[in-house]
């Protein structure tokens, strides 16, 4: 069954966009964030950071915490997923779960897909599946998520808090955190080096 998409972007809303954290951000939690804008409308605005490690949790330990797999396949999680990356996907609900993943995958009524091939399942029907090897293609899992009131994003970025421009699959997914924030830069023709407080978007 086709996911039920998230509503539908209008001109100004920023769904399936990235928001790359400017030197300006007033916020210390979001310095040097590279978030997935996965809704945005009217009443507000929900994404997961993509490039923050939760700390002191792998996503075989996880599974095995959670019982979505028994302790004894620990070693068989290792090798099927050590590789993925348990992200810190923001302040809000810091214990729950939400899995970024290709479109490959699907829940019904629980998967919703947000743009250019990536969608958002936040059931543990897909830890389940991705332990058992029959999960998506890509897929990283965030505990928690960042979220803005109705109008807060706007002058956030109208504060110059944040540059938002168009969202790269790859980057999404690739498990070298610690380069994503200048790649995400990069991506759009801006030296980190040369940023400054000057407002602009890509």
């Amino acid at each position: 069954m086709t996911p039920r998409r998230t509503s539908l972007p209008g001109p100004d809303f920023l769904d399936g966009q990235f928001l790359v954290a400017m030197p300006g951000m007033a916020d210390e939690r979001f310095a040097r964030s590279v978030i997935y804008v996965c809704a945005h409308s009217a009443d507000g605005a929900m994404g997961i950071i993509v490039n923050k490690a939760a700390t002191d949790i792998s996503m075989p330990d996880l599974l095995v915490q959670l019982d979505v797999a028994p302790e004894t396949d620990a070693i068989r999680l290792r090798e099927r997923v050590g590789h993925m990356p348990v992200l810190m996907g923001g302040p809000v609900e810091g214990r729950r779960g939400f899995v970024l993943h290709t479109d490959d995958f699907h829940i019904q009524q629980s998967t919703l897909i947000i743009d250019d091939g990536i969608c958002l399942t936040a059931t543990v029907e897909i830890l389940r599946a991705i332990a058992s090897g029959e999960g998506p293609a890509s897929a990283v899992l965030a505990l928690g998520y960042a979220g803005w009131q109705a109008g807060q994003l706007e002058s956030e970025i109208m504060a110059n808090g944040w540059l938002n421009c168009p969202a790269d699959p790859e980057l999404i997914f690739n498990t070298d955190l610690d380069a994503k924030y200048e790649r995400a830069l990069r991506a759009n023709g801006i030296d980190p080096a040369m940023l400054s407080m000057t407002a602009g978007r890509a």
